[in-house]
């Protein structure tokens, strides 16, 4: 890999959280001669004026060696979406609760940006779910959820693979998660984790009104499709959290399984088990 020349930066909410992240991450990269970019929105978030180093308001390029994110899942998979199906790797520095997709904890964060700027981190490509809805398509890297309104009655969802109708059920909502994706929601769901490069994706409910409804893995090359039944109450469609857009009865939506979407940096030697067991372990740990 050749030096980092340019870098892309992505952060939370909260600035005043990453504000020393900031100045560490701007103090490296000086360093190492590296130009930070940030857009518009990241200009005004953080009060940045013009300074050797930085290049602010500008729009998001795709010619970058780099994406820094300082912050949560939300943040990291904002990034990764930015950079879906680009050979740029998503380094990530934890500023949420998990931060399961996280390169390093915000502890670590100076030893790990060093790091990165010295090309010391795996890549390890993420797959993606294509969502096809009425006049348009999104890309989630963690999951895709369908729900009732609030205020609603419960969902009334068909789901099929290829032809083959599954079930219907009467519901809160079904959730469809990429292995990455499947630690979340879906684990919430009582849904199986699947481990980081399993291929496929997998279906779970939320609050079923059934014994019946089971999670579901579907095989990568097999389409899934979502079909409101409802005769009155629309749905809202979400993807990675973000809503999208409502179905109304009788709409549908296919998923599909999509390789190779995201590049995450990783620390040589992580091991998605011993992942697994520190950050939902460390949940269980009493204070």
């Amino acid at each position: 890999m050749s030096p980092v020349r340019a870098a892309t930066v992505f952060t939370h909410r909260r600035p005043a959280e990453t504000a020393r992240a900031l100045e560490v991450l701007l103090e490296i990269a000086r360093g190492s001669g590296a130009v930070l970019r940030f857009d518009p929105a990241e200009t005004r978030k953080h009060g940045l004026v013009s300074a050797p180093g930085l290049e602010l308001d500008a729009v998001l390029s795709r010619d970058v060696d780099i994406c820094f994110a300082l912050g949560g899942d939300g943040t990291i998979l904002r990034a990764l979406r930015a950079y879906a199906g680009t050979d740029v790797p998503v380094f990530a520095v934890n500023f949420g609760e998990i931060g399961f997709l996280a390169t390093v904890d915000r502890e670590h964060g100076r030893d790990g940006v060093m790091r990165a700027f010295v090309n010391e981190y795996e890549v390890l490509s993420l797959p993606g779910i294509v969502i096809t809805g009425p006049g348009d398509e999104w890309l989630a890297i963690n999951d895709v959820s369908i729900h009732r309104q609030p205020g609603n009655r419960v969902a009334d969802l068909q789901y099929a693979v290829g032809a083959d109708e599954i079930g219907r059920v009467r519901c809160d909502g079904l959730v469809v998660a990429t292995p990455a994706g499947s630690t979340g929601y879906n684990l919430a769901n009582g849904g199986p984790v699947m481990a980081w490069g399993v291929e496929g994706f997998v279906v779970s409910f939320i609050a079923p009104h059934s014994l019946t409804a089971r999670a579901l893995v579907v095989a990568p090359a097999d389409m899934l499709t979502v079909r409101n039944c409802s005769d009155e109450e629309p749905v809202d469609l979400a993807v990675d959290g973000r809503p999208v857009c409502a179905l109304a009865p009788g709409e549908r939506v296919t998923a599909r399984f999509a390789d190779g979407q995201g590049s995450l940096a990783q620390i040589a030697g992580t091991n998605f088990y011993e992942r697994l067991r520190e950050k939902f372990g460390r949940l269980a740990t009493p204070p």
